[in-house]
C-alpha cells in the first residue's frame, strides 16, 4: 500500500514504543501528526515530555483532556495511593480500563478532522502486561467499528504488535533513532526519563529489552 503521500496520526505519549512508531511513520508518512491524551496519569512529566519531542522532530502536538478516565476508574497510573503491583492470574494495577479504546476513538476523530485515515498505536501482544486492549484481535475490531461508525476507511498501524521490547530496540536502531529513543523518552511510571527509576515494571521491561538487544547486536545475533 502506498502510504509515502498521505497523512497520519500518531498516538504519542513521549515513551519508548510510541516514540519509536513516530519515527516509523515519518518514514512512511508524507506528514504525520500526534495527539496526546492527559488522563490525570501520575506524572505531568510524560505530557511535557512527548510536546518537546514533537517540537524537536518538528510535528504536530495535540493534547486532549481525558481526565473524566480517572473519575471513572481507580488505578496505580491515575492514583497516587495505589501501589504499582502485579499478581499472577491478574491485570496489574496499571492496567486503565477502556484507556485504548477510548484513545483510538478520539484519535480517529481527531485524524478525520485534520483530513487522515491513519493512526498509529505502539501496542504489543508480545509485550502487553496482559492488558486485553493491546491485543491484534481487539485492534482489528476496533478498527472496523470505527470504519462502521464514522463511514470512513481508517487503518490502524500497529508496528510494534509482534516485537517483544528487544525488538523494539531494534526496530529503533533500524530507524536511526536509537540513542534518541534511549536519552529522551519516558517510560517510568514513576516520571523519569531515560533508563528511569530502574525498578518499576515498566522500566525492568525496557532496560531489559535494551540489554538484551545490544547483547544480541554485539554477538550479531540477528532476530
Amino acid at each position: 500500500m502506498e502510504m509515502k503521500n498521505e497523512k497520519a496520526v500518531v498516538v504519542f505519549s513521549g515513551g519508548q514504543d510510541s516514540t519509536t512508531c513516530l519515527f516509523w511513520a515519518l518514514q512512511n508518512f508524507n506528514e504525520v501528526a500526534t495527539v496526546t491524551f492527559d488522563y490525570g496519569q501520575r506524572h505531568s512529566a510524560e505530557i511535557e515530555v512527548a510536546r518537546k519531542i514533537a517540537d524537536e522532530l518538528g510535528v504536530s502536538f495535540k493534547v486532549l483532556d481525558m481526565t473524566l478516565i480517572n473519575q471513572l476508574s481507580a488505578n496505580a497510573l491515575t492514583r497516587d495511593d495505589i501501589d504499582i503491583t502485579t499478581k499472577e492470574g491478574e491485570l496489574p494495577s496499571t492496567f486503565v480500563p477502556g484507556r485504548n479504546l477510548l484513545f483510538l476513538s478520539f484519535a480517529a476523530v481527531y485524524a478525520d478532522a485534520i483530513g487522515s485515515r491513519h493512526l498509529i498505536t505502539g501496542v504489543s501482544e508480545t509485550d502487553f502486561s496482559g492488558y486485553p486492549d493491546c491485543r491484534d484481535t481487539f485492534i482489528r475490531s476496533l478498527n472496523v467499528s470505527l470504519n462502521l461508525a464514522m463511514d470512513k476507511q481508517f487503518i490502524i498501524h500497529t508496528p510494534l504488535m509482534w516485537l517483544d521490547k528487544a525488538g523494539v530496540w531494534e526496530l529503533s536502531d533500524d530507524l536511526g533513532a536509537l540513542d534518541f529513543v534511549q536519552e529522551k523518552t519516558l517510560t517510568c511510571y514513576e516520571g523519569i526519563p531515560s533508563t528511569g527509576c530502574g525498578e518499576c515494571p515498566s522500566c525492568k521491561l525496557r532496560n531489559d529489552g535494551l540489554k538484551t538487544y545490544l547483547d544480541q547486536k554485539s554477538a550479531g545475533v540477528g532476530k
